[in-house]
């Protein structure tokens, strides 16, 4: 997740320096385990991890951060999600990993195409298809109903500094755990979605779970989410169009019961990661629901 847009992202500013620090000995460690790789660029998408591009391919190493009370960063559960859907064209095609000063690092093929920015209803078919997939060991298990929403957002708020006004705006009422769990991505936000062609895929696997698809609409639909990565929240219009291309309609009625937990966790996690202006978006699309919206 970046920081506040217009801001100076200190955070990645620093992980660039790093990048540049590290590069030199990293790849000379990949070429003594048999990867040569040529002209390696930093990618900066993102401020998690260190990322280079090399050729047709992309070496991650797992950057030493805090604990995420929202995306977890395991590099176990990436690796598995590469190599459980390999050639479905859902995820970058896994090439190899190993691990570095007491870091793990991963090397998967770069997948060539553009972020997203437009086209909701292609999203929405796109993620009906990956919540199809089967999933793997090793998933851990995502919140599911309002209970467990309230209770992540609860640990979320605990560690953030001044949180009174998001105790204040908790949404009432209960919605109950569904049985209807899959794989889901986890981070599946618009800076993940890469456009290659006519067809969409994932990236950044870290934090995949067997859970509740409705997360995954969420995070998508967020409007922090929309904002921090694409610039502007999506229209109500574009909203609809994606609701109405999701397959599965119990699970898009599902994803409107959960809306208000959803709203709240995410202002809760911008506040914990003082992206404020994104906060305040997640502010306002939650007091706009009436207090007996479901």
């Amino acid at each position: 997740m970046p920081g506040r847009r217009g801001d100076p992202d200190i955070g990645v500013l620093i992980l660039t320096l790093d990048t540049l620090q590290i590069q030199p000995a990293l790849f000379r460690h990949l070429a003594q385990q048999g990867w040569s790789l040529s002209e390696p660029v930093p990618l900066h998408g993102g401020r998690s991890n260190y990322v280079w591009r090399a050729g047709d391919v992309v070496v991650k190493l797992y950057r030493r951060q805090r604990a995420n009370p929202l995306f977890a960063n395991d590099p176990v559960r990436e690796r598995a999600a590469l190599l459980a859907l390999g050639g479905s064209g859902i995820a970058p095609r896994f090439l190899g990993h190993g691990r570095w000063q007491g870091r793990d690092w991963l090397i998967y093929r770069h997948v060539l195409g553009t972020p997203w920015r437009r086209g909701a209803a292609q999203v929405a078919r796109f993620l009906g298809v990956l919540h199809q997939q089967a999933g793997f060991s090793g998933l851990p298990a995502g919140c599911n109903g309002s209970q467990d929403l309230a209770a992540q957002t609860g640990a979320i708020l605990a560690e953030c500094a001044a949180p009174d006004d998001l105790y204040q705006v908790a949404p009432r009422g209960a919605v109950p755990p569904t049985r209807h769990l899959c794989l889901i991505h986890g981070d599946a936000v618009p800076g993940n979605l890469v456009v290659r062609e006519t067809r969409l895929a994932l990236i950044d696997w870290q934090c995949p779970q067997r859970g509740d698809p409705a997360e995954d609409l969420a995070l998508f639909l967020s409007p922090a989410m929309q904002f921090l990565y694409r610039g502007a929240v999506l229209s109500p219009d574009e909203e609809t169009e994606f609701t109405s291309a999701y397959p599965a309609r119990e699970v898009v009625a599902r994803y409107y019961a959960l809306k208000p937990w959803f709203h709240w966790r995410m202002a809760a996690y911008c506040q914990w990661r003082g992206d404020l202006e994104a906060r305040d978006l997640e502010m306002v699309a939650l007091q706009s629901m009436s207090p007996s919206s479901p």
